[in-house]
């Protein structure tokens, strides 16, 4: 079962592919968002040795860092042994 927790927003690494995707206006609903309610659905990252890789939630991410953030609620995914 995945644990919710906070984590650094200056340790999560988005990869560029998906930084191309970002649309600012949504970013900015999102602030208005959280910043009454809270921030509802944790983002998704993966371990990446010293920092932690974006899987999932790329404008609750910005979102937050737009509001000055420190932490992102976030859910650590590891990978499936086979």
């Amino acid at each position: 079962m995945l644990e919710k927790r906070p984590y650094p927003l200056d340790l999560i690494y988005v990869p560029v592919k998906r930084a191309k995707t970002l649309d600012q206006q949504k970013v900015l609903t999102l602030a208005e968002d959280i910043l009454k309610n809270g921030q509802k659905t944790p983002i998704q990252i993966r371990s990446d040795n010293k920092r932690f890789v974006l899987i999932e939630g790329l404008h609750r991410l910005e979102a937050i860092r737009a509001l000055g953030g420190e932490t992102v609620e976030a859910y650590l995914v590891r990978a499936r042994l086979h």
